[in-house]
């Protein structure tokens, strides 16, 4: 089987679950074996049924002896009751709602069953177990050993994925190798078929850690050969000397209305000397949101300007994109500044340009001093002063990109700062970033109030909407967060469209309420935030796409629905669209007693206690453990889908073998797989969902 065949292809895929699985992102054969479990069932210990327990999450084999469909006689529920005998004793079995068990199941059939034990009317009774034959072949792959738990939608079940994953795992085989041998000897790594298949279908946990330590030392790998190959580069390359402008900056740092933090300052002045050089700066910019990043750079872009040359400001979205544009001239307001916002949709500048769209655009790249857009500004339009480029958020730019900004005159290359509000140590950040300087924020502006956080039940929901309302009569605005777009899995959590229409029509009926989620089109994104911006919408119902780029300044609360859902570096991305301003404001966690055990009850009260994101990336690590091997994405570091930021151990590993790969070989002629597969990412968008 080729990794390239579409997935209705399969057997038992029809129209109806090819295109839930498109809903997922999995199209071809090599989507589907990339998108891994996020964590095990483990049944790898069978148990006899006289030693089994009320509580217990058990796996047996037996014989059925009876089972039969009927109604409960409360509920009126479909009961499916079965017997179940090994040489021990007999156990009670029930399935709600799935009359077709019945018919699937006789008397007499060999069975193995996996799942938790209660008491029922004092017999003990195994509720709503996964079930499969033991046929001739003998292969269990739903009820013994490591059973894999991924996440999916209503339309899909776990059987049926597993089944889907069990017929193609064996394409896995078609994955083309790229990691040299050496390094894989040396370091003990798998190899990628073998990995790929361990991921989906472990023996044991060992087997399944020794998957994750391959596939994380990839992500991390290609990580560092970029760097390490782009350090190499700017070896030799010469960048514009920005001189640092002492006057002018003391009156611009004069003129803010507040006062400068220690980390501001200590940032601001290690930038300004980098770009005082003639050796390109590479930088990254950490610090929390709210820290006041955009401040730091502005100084920086404002020296630029006063050096006759241009600097260039580049957001993840055109609405981020938009909003820096409004605070630099905020900023820069009281100094002769050209300051534009170019994107694909906008053309806009402080000073006059033409009525025609393309002189514009041309006009604002001949003429702005300082120029805010998203990464299709360096693709698209040829800056010939670009003396420094900012990236703000998510993108980080590679050794491809990085050429782009080469200017076609004069050979010079542009000073570059990378900003990030993902909280990682300063060892780790050192060491995954092979080619940049760090320089780290740690405060929060002195008018910022500390957020606060509460965790809440659904007891409390009421209580919620109540203070909700409260917050927009007080002139404030809001936003709800849910995990899910649609109502797209058996989780009982609340999704985005469902919940936007219950507000509007039973909780807010009188406030306006918006909706946005990533599956809406730009301009339909653009238009929500815009409307959210100018307070014409008072509640936002969104979903993770706000986790980064939103700056609402007048947002006092945010409530997020099953927070448990959530890890603890997101969460506290979610939270920081809040407390911009000088209001106070309030971070409420949504939780249901259900859904909770000890390890996320104490993930969340974590959030209330510690509002800085590095003592709670630390907690995140501890209580996280080895549990959720597959992960949902780390916060600003959307390649990273298994590797933890934390695992210095391996991170220092896969710099040391990049390292020396470049230093051999810095054009990776002896090495054409891995020159392959540093040009072409596609593999680094394994779905780990």
């Amino acid at each position: 089987m080729l990794l390239s065949v579409p997935l209705p292809a399969l057997n038992r895929v029809g129209k109806n679950i090819a295109q839930s699985l498109k809903k997922l992102g999995l199209e071809t054969v090599q989507d589907l074996l990339l998108y891994f479990p996020f964590r095990y069932d483990d049944f790898s210990q069978t148990t006899s049924i006289d030693k089994i327990e009320a509580g217990q999450n058990i796996s047996i084999t037996g014989t059925i002896e009876l089972i039969q469909n009927k109604r409960s006689v409360k509920q009126r529920r479909q009961l499916t009751e079965a017997l179940i005998s090994d040489d021990s004793g007999l156990i009670k079995v029930i399935w709600f709602n799935q009359p077709f068990i019945a018919q699937n199941l006789k008397p007499g059939d060999r069975v193995s069953l996996a799942g938790k034990t209660a008491e029922s009317y004092g017999q003990l009774t195994l509720i709503s177990p996964q079930y499969e034959k033991i046929g001739a072949n003998g292969v269990l792959i739903h009820t013994q050993g490591l059973v894999p738990i991924y996440h999916l939608n209503a339309d899909i079940t776990q059987k049926q994925f597993r089944f889907l994953i069990k017929q193609a795992i064996e394409a896995a085989d078609k994955f083309k190798e790229w990691l040299p041998e050496s390094v894989r000897k040396e370091l003990q790594l798998l190899p990628l078929a073998t990995a790929i298949k361990r991921a989906h279908f472990p023996e044991n946990m060992e087997q399944a850690l020794a998957a994750r330590k391959r596939l994380g030392f990839d992500e991390l790998f290609i990580r560092q050969l970029r760097s390490q190959a782009l350090k190499y580069q700017l070896k030799n390359k010469v960048a514009p000397k920005i001189i640092f402008q002492e006057m002018m900056t003391k009156k611009f740092v004069q003129s803010l209305p507040f006062t400068l933090t220690t980390g501001q300052k200590q940032a601001a002045w290690e930038i300004l000397q980098d770009i005082n050089k003639d050796a390109p700066m590479s930088r990254l910019l950490e610090g929390d949101a709210g820290s006041g990043k955009t401040v730091v750079a502005a100084m920086a872009l404002f020296n630029v300007a006063i050096n006759k040359y241009q600097g260039a400001l580049m957001a993840p979205t055109e609405i981020l994109a938009g909003q820096h544009y409004q605070s630099i001239q905020k900023l820069l307001g009281a100094f002769n500044v050209k300051i534009a916002l170019l994107t694909g949709h906008q053309a806009e500048a402080n000073f006059e340009l033409p009525k025609n769209k393309a002189e514009r655009r041309e006009k604002i790249i001949k003429d702005a001093e300082i120029i805010i857009g998203t990464q299709a500004l360096i693709q698209d339009y040829n800056i010939s002063k670009l003396a420094l480029v900012i990236v703000d958020e998510q993108h980080r730019f590679g050794v491809k990109q990085r050429q782009k900004l080469q200017q076609s005159g004069g050979g010079l290359w542009p000073h570059f700062l990378s900003m990030t509000a993902t909280p990682i140590p300063r060892s780790l950040a050192l060491s995954l970033y092979g080619d940049l300087d760090l320089s780290l924020i740690k405060e929060l502006p002195q008018n910022r109030k500390p957020i606060i956080t509460k965790v809440i039940t659904e007891e409390q929901r009421d209580q919620a909407y109540n203070f909700v309302r409260q917050q927009i009569i007080a002139g404030r605005q809001a936003f709800i967060i849910c995990p899910l777009v649609e109502e797209s899995d058996k989780l009982g959590v609340r999704s985005a469209t469902a919940e936007y229409k219950r507000l509007k029509k039973e909780v807010f009926p009188d406030l306006e309420i918006g909706l946005i989620h990533g599956k809406l089109k730009s301009a339909e994104k653009e238009k929500i935030m815009s409307a959210l911006a100018n307070k014409d919408i008072q509640i936002l119902v969104a979903t993770a796409v706000v986790e980064v780029g939103v700056d609402i300044p007048n947002a006092s609360v945010i409530l997020i629905e099953g927070a448990e859902r959530f890890g603890l570096a997101q969460l506290h991305q979610f939270r920081g669209r809040v407390g911009r301003g000088e209001e106070q404001s309030y971070c409420l966690l949504l939780t249901s007693k259900e859904q909770q055990n000890p390890k996320t009850a104490e993930r969340l009260q974590a959030l209330s206690k510690y509002n800085d994101g590095l003592s709670l990336a630390k907690i995140d690590l501890k209580l996280r453990g080895a549990g959720d091997l597959y992960g949902l994405v780390q916060s600003g570091f959307p390649e990273l889908r298994i590797a933890s930021l934390f695992d210095y151990e391996m991170i220092k590993k896969t710099q040391i073998s990049a390292e020396k790969i470049i230093k051999s070989d810095p054009e990776l002629a002896n090495y054409p797989a891995l020159r392959e597969k540093l040009g072409d990412t596609s593999n680094e968008e394994a779905h780990l969902e």
